[in-house]
């Protein structure tokens, strides 16, 4: 029998900010943007009371919660808790389909030879998630996805379910229709006109009669009702490409200014190219415009790397090589064409080793025992700490996700 568990991290976004600035911890946060066009990125558990939930309007989570704190996103710092939150469940299992930076889902059937039942290996890698990181995690542990998905949702928020084989069909029955994947708000309306309120309603009838006034969706929706779901957990394990990238709040005009953002994004990629063991040999630049047009640029390197700088000093001359003539919305910095392990073609007189190769080692061991924030080049930290458009930023609540006008 298949071991399936989907790990969700509570209120990702808002428990970082509550983790790493302990006067926020206990009271309502909301990660969020600006006040009139704003969303909800994140909302912690002490707002949800108010109604408050992720991708709401701004304006109408200040009228719920008055008395809300509202700070800022720091895409940087969620990012590496994401790759610390990840670094702990590849102990456990090579079997894991990410979802976005706070969810994923592991198959352990095959890990519990080595760490027991599945249940104990959620209690494991959410204990060490909490130890490690600082950040409450959720699981469900289940035969299927769907099932477990369910569970972890239930769960929260710092707990676990698991719901045996046996037992699927009676815990799904009681649930609301809404629960199932794929039912909105007009699909939800449609099954509670025909009298299906509850999962079980689906589960015990006719196919036929599902298929005859739904179409296809009645025959999925009903095997969903009873359990059935043999889709397989696909670990993204052959990426083609790693990359970093941001939104910002407010379009940016001088060119200076994306100077190190695009030095961070290259950090960051090139620490993840490290972890992986991978080197690249193409430099990939992404800007994203005022008018939500793309520009992406790239460039091939003499032989693979894996070192942030040179990264950076790529993806720099890569934007000074045609300046953009609109304010720029998004940067990336991506790493094509990955080389590594033992896949990668030897030189022929081989390499002699790099400088920066110690010098990365050294910060890589670093951010394993203080963080990824630690120790940076002053522009980075410049941009993280002391730049004028945080303040502001923090002032306002303005988020780098902010709807258009």
């Amino acid at each position: 029998m298949r071991a399936i568990l989907h790990v969700d991290m509570d209120a990702f976004y808002a428990s970082v900010e509550q983790r790493d600035r302990p006067e926020l911890r206990g009271r309502p946060v909301i990660v969020g943007g600006h006040p009139r066009r704003g969303v909800v990125l994140a909302a912690s558990y002490e707002v949800r009371p108010f109604g408050v939930r992720s991708a709401i309007p701004m304006a109408r989570a200040l009228v719920l919660a008055p008395a809300a704190v509202v700070v800022p996103p720091r895409f940087a710092a969620y990012a590496e808790a994401s790759e610390q939150v990840f670094a702990i469940l590849e102990r456990y299992s090579p079997l894991i389909e990410p979802l976005s930076l706070d969810e994923a889902f592991l198959d352990v059937t095959a890990s519990q030879s080595l760490f027991g039942p599945p249940a104990g290996i959620a209690r494991r890698l959410r204990q060490e998630i909490a130890s490690e990181v600082g950040l409450p995690a959720s699981a469900g542990i289940a035969a299927s996805k769907f099932v477990a998905k369910i569970a972890s949702d239930l769960a929260k928020p710092a707990g676990q379910r698991e719901v045996p084989a046996e037992e699927t069909r009676a815990f799904l029955a009681g649930l609301p229709v809404s629960r199932l994947w794929g039912v909105g708000p007009k699909l939800e309306a449609r099954l509670h006109g025909l009298g299906l309120r509850k999962v079980g309603d689906l589960a015990t009838r006719d196919v036929g009669w599902l298929t005859e006034r739904l179409g296809d969706v009645g025959a999925h929706l009903a095997a969903l009702a009873r359990g059935e779901d043999d889709r397989a957990v696909v670990p993204d394990r052959d990426s083609k490409s790693i990359g970093a990238e941001d939104t910002f709040e407010d379009d940016v005009s001088d060119p200076a200014l994306l100077e190190p953002r695009l030095h961070a994004q290259a950090l960051r990629v090139a620490r993840r190219l490290r972890k992986a063991g991978l080197r690249t040999r193409v430099v990939q630049l992404k800007l994203k415009l005022d008018d939500f047009t793309i520009q992406t640029r790239r460039c091939t390197l003499e032989r693979p790397t894996d070192d942030g700088q040179e990264l950076y000093r790529n993806a720099l001359e890569l934007l000074r090589r045609a300046p953009v003539s609109r304010p720029v919305r998004l940067t990336g910095v991506s790493a094509q064409e990955l080389d590594g392990g033992e896949d990668a073609q030897l030189a022929l007189f081989g390499e002699a080793p790099r400088r920066s190769d110690a010098l990365n080692r050294a910060l890589d061991a670093i951010a394993v025992r203080f963080g990824g924030g630690a120790i940076a080049p002053a522009d980075v930290l410049s941009l993280e700490e002391h730049d004028p458009l945080d303040e502001v930023r923090a002032r306002a609540g303005v988020s780098r996700l902010d709807l258009p006008d």
